[in-house]
């Protein structure tokens, strides 16, 4: 009866939440990744930069062989939801998911199948080549599946770790995106 009720324990225990990010309040550090869909195509681009201080969820995907998603389809659920709900909360808000890589070519291919298979209409689809820990600067946590950073006004206003995730998880960063557009 005990090693079930530990085996419960660990389970619960590898899905929560890690910290992920730069710390809240800071200015949101530059970003320079390849754009494979969305706003900008194929081509290099700083997206702090492009978005300045208009509302802008900056996701970091995890990826696997091939640029496929460490959290598989229920990462894809979660991007599908959150591609749908951020311009009910700011016409201005934009979603740069960021597939950190170590395999830039195979990443490339995949990112335009999900976005065909996905249908994402206020998300441009990048690709970070190079340490799978991403950008320097952004403190991305090598044990987080998906990273959200939410930034408003050029400030980190709130950031996500996830090890596990879907799309029940999109109301908390739909919420926290809300409050930081509405912060004076």
């Amino acid at each position: 009866m005990f090693v079930p009720v530990m085996v419960a324990c660990l389970s619960l225990a590898a899905t929560q939440d890690v910290p992920s990010g730069p710390k809240v309040g800071e200015k949101v550090p530059a970003l320079k990744v390849f754009a494979v869909a969305g706003s900008v195509e194929n081509q290099e681009v700083d997206y702090t930069a492009e978005r300045k201080e208009k509302p802008t969820l900056y996701v970091f995907v995890k990826s696997k062989e091939g640029g496929i998603p460490e959290g598989g389809r229920p990462a894809g659920r979660f991007m599908r939801e959150l591609d749908k709900v951020v311009k009910d909360t700011s016409t201005d808000a934009y979603i740069v998911a960021v597939w950190l890589t170590d395999d830039e070519q195979k990443t490339k291919d995949y990112l335009p199948r999900f976005q065909m298979s996905l249908k994402l209409e206020n998300t441009g689809l990048t690709l970070h080549p190079g340490p799978i820990s991403g950008p320097a600067d952004w403190g991305i946590n090598p044990d987080a599946h998906v990273t959200v950073v939410i930034a408003a006004k050029g400030k980190v206003a709130m950031n996500f770790g996830y090890m596990s995730l879907n799309e029940t998880d999109v109301p908390k960063v739909q919420e926290a995106l809300k409050k930081a557009v509405d912060a004076k």
